[in-house]
């Protein structure tokens, strides 16, 4: 079957001739599995509507932050209200107080927490405030960990590098390469191995706590506790990107739910229901380092968007009222993760799904997908044929093996039924 998309197709067209590759992010450029992107005018709930007319259930999420649906009510008219006071105001307001002092209520060991305005920008902030506390310049990430397009993280990253194949970024000096140490995910002999190697040069180790630009890839047991140990003995800062898992995983994201406790955490879109905001926190002795309490100067001119801080308050404020949504959106994802083996098997090639609480992703693998390795020796032309056949199915999926798929509560178990019933249909 084949859906219509010729609105798409045209936008597409004229976006290639004023923006670059016709998208303003690469993984949305389906380089990977290949066609051409969708362009969507409206969501509501669990779905998407295409300029074409054309419904998808969707499983992106805005990559994570729609944890209750698109267009969700209470942060639509939150917003409405405070855009009639000014979109940004450039001062203080009481809102950055009143987001900073819920984030701090509701995550484990964030003392102190700094606005920002985007993913990335909370990453960078978060190692140039590590290696300000510690005097150090090293930096431990880990292969297929994606930290944001900041230099220092460009270095084996996941998600859109992966995706697009690119194995070295034009741009990035090879001084900042020469900083940045990588270790296969989940392999602590490695990491033993480099920080010894490095001994007293390494000012932070950065790792999503659960991967999510490789696919949906879970911590090994006792990996998060153990970098956790020699961050504690090397003096190391130990920094959990949440972009992904943070508020998502649990109330108080991975640390939470992974009882591991990270010195600094990063957040995105997510602490603005969906705008472009971002934030790093962490423990009082480090965060006081930042300008203007200390001299490792971070500064933007939109952090505590005021249209974003409302919109990110309303989400939380439900989300800490409400911990039964996680237990809701986990078994939502475990009900999908079943019937999708089920569908899958029935084609008789092999496969992997990994899936924790409400993240799930789909590897054509004949071996567990554990780190970036095993995610890319994957069938991942395989994935691109099912990709396209769901979508053309209405089931909006992750354009990339290398990415994780989020589910929002909003879904229903009868949208379920219908993604693993057309889940069938693709073998």
């Amino acid at each position: 079957m084949t859906t219509k998309r010729e609105r798409s197709s045209s936008l597409f067209q004229r976006a290639q001739k004023t923006i670059p590759g016709g998208v303003n992010s690469p993984v949305r450029a389906f380089r990977s599995v290949g066609g051409e992107p969708v362009f969507m005018k409206k969501a509501s709930g669990t779905y998407l509507y295409d300029v074409d007319g054309n419904r998808y259930i969707d499983y992106i999420a805005s990559w994570g932050p729609m944890i209750l649906g698109h267009a969700y009510a209470p942060v639509v008219e939150a917003i409405q209200e405070y855009a009639a006071y000014s979109t940004s105001f450039g001062t203080p307001t009481e809102l950055e107080i009143d987001m900073a002092e819920l984030i701090c209520s509701m995550v484990p060991n964030v003392d102190l927490i700094r606005m920002v305005s985007s993913g990335t920008e909370a990453c960078m902030s978060a190692l140039r405030l590590a290696r300000g506390y510690t005097g150090k310049n090293k930096l431990i990430k880990f292969e297929g960990n994606y930290h944001g397009h900041a230099d220092a993280f460009l270095v084996k990253a996941g998600s859109g590098l992966a995706t697009l194949n690119i194995q070295t970024v034009p741009g990035v000096t090879a001084g900042a390469a020469m900083d940045t140490l990588t270790c296969a995910y989940n392999d602590i002999a490695a990491v033993k191995k480099i920080v010894a190697a490095h001994k007293g040069d390494v000012a932070a180790i950065i790792v999503e706590p659960v991967a999510g630009n490789m696919g949906c890839i879970l911590p090994a047991p006792g990996f998060l506790e153990s970098l956790r140990e020699i961050c504690t003995e090397e003096g190391i800062v130990l920094i959990f990107d949440e972009v992904m898992t943070g508020f998502r995983l649990a109330a108080g994201g991975a640390q939470e739910y992974l009882k591991v406790n990270a010195d600094l955490v990063t957040y995105g879109k997510v602490i603005g229901a969906g705008m472009p905001v971002g934030a790093f926190g962490g423990r009082r002795e480090i965060m006081e380092h930042i300008a203007p309490l200390g001299n490792v100067y971070q500064a933007g001119t939109l952090s505590g968007n005021p249209i974003a801080m409302i919109a990110g308050y309303t989400l939380l404020k439900e989300l800490k009222a409400k911990p039964s949504i996680y237990e809701s959106l986990a078994a939502k994802t475990a009900y999908l993760k079943t019937g999708l083996e089920k569908a899958i098997a029935d084609w008789q090639e092999p496969f992997v799904i990994n899936q924790v609480g409400s993240m799930i992703s789909v590897h054509f693998s004949k071996e567990p997908v554990v780190d970036f390795a095993t995610a890319s020796a994957a069938n991942n032309g395989r994935f691109s044929r099912f990709f396209h056949s769901m979508l053309d199915r209405g089931i909006y999926l992750p354009p990339s093996a290398f990415e994780s798929w989020f589910l929002n509560d909003a879904i229903s178990y009868e949208d379920l039924d219908e993604t693993i019933r057309k889940c069938g249909e693709c073998g």
